[in-house]
């Protein structure tokens, strides 16, 4: 973003490391991330546009997003800050570069809302959490350790199927997939598995290793399609004379991704999908 607005008023410090400003040229609202700069200014404080400290420098474009941050981060406790800097610096160490901004005013707010639900004794019940442990293990960890200090910081119990939400927040700061749409790819994930063992007549155990490179294929084949990344296959023409069932059964799971997603699916995609079957079918004969 460009630095030519001269200074910006504080409107409030959010944290030790994020501080929420208006522009003092064009009035508009940001949110300024670096290391300590939250220590360095009083809730009437300037900080200008040189500042060496700032690291980041955002505004939501969706101004309803904005608002709903907004509200979050005025009630947000001082304590749930800390953590997420802690957090977020795990996160950094283990996959140094960029994260998604998004990440310093979602997942405090994640945070804050996990912990008003364990204190009202609300249950918390993730269905995909053994994919999820099974598709981002080092994620998993991440997150793992974050429930350890939210745990030991406001004396609540995270349950497992906690961290496995915390571990979209970790994925998504560093694939900058949105976390709606990693529920969105566990639900269709999910749905194309029962229609392979529905269509085929099959059962493969969970978490087997026919299971586990399924799923993962599926995930990040329905990520790259959602993204509009393309992907090359050169055996296009090979599989879809070889595997002709497997394909069949590929453009299948092909219109229902379309018709759910409201996506195209790459004739790319929809191979390597049919490969992907042939493995399983093969493996699931030999094991009869």
């Amino acid at each position: 973003m460009s630095r030519e607005i001269e200074q910006f008023q504080v409107l409030r410090v959010i944290g030790n490391n994020v501080v929420m400003v208006q522009g003092s040229k064009n009035g508009k609202e940001y949110v300024i991330i670096g290391k300590g700069i939250g220590f360095a200014v009083k809730d009437t404080g300037v900080i200008d546009a040189g500042d060496q400290r700032i690291e980041k420098l955002f505004r939501l474009e969706d101004r309803e997003e904005w608002s709903q941050y907004q509200i979050l981060l005025e009630d947000i406790d001082p304590k749930v800050m800390k953590i997420t800097d802690e957090i977020i610096g795990d996160i950094t160490n283990q996959f140094p570069g960029k994260l998604n901004d998004k990440i310093y005013l979602a997942l405090p707010s994640h945070i804050q809302f996990t912990i008003y639900r364990l204190r009202s004794g609300m249950d918390i019940i993730n269905p995909f959490l053994q994919e999820t442990k099974m598709t981002f293990p080092k994620e998993f960890e991440i997150a793992f350790r974050a429930a350890d200090k939210i745990s030991a910081e406001f004396n609540v119990q995270i349950p497992e199927d906690e961290v496995g939400f915390l571990t979209y927040h970790v994925y998504s700061a560093v694939s900058n997939v949105p976390v709606g749409q990693l529920v969105k790819v566990s639900n269709m994930v999910n749905e194309l598995l029962e229609q392979i063992r529905t269509e085929q007549k099959i059962t493969f155990e969970h978490g087997s290793m026919n299971h586990v490179r399924l799923m993962i294929h599926l995930r990040f084949s329905l990520e790259r399609i959602l993204q509009g990344s393309l992907i090359d296959n050169p055996f296009v023409k090979h599989i879809k004379k070889e595997y002709k069932a497997e394909y069949k059964l590929a453009q299948k799971l092909g219109k229902v991704i379309q018709n759910r997603l409201e996506v195209q699916v790459p004739e790319e995609e929809l191979c390597f999908l049919a490969m992907h079957l042939h493995r399983l079918f093969q493996t699931i004969d030999k094991n009869k």
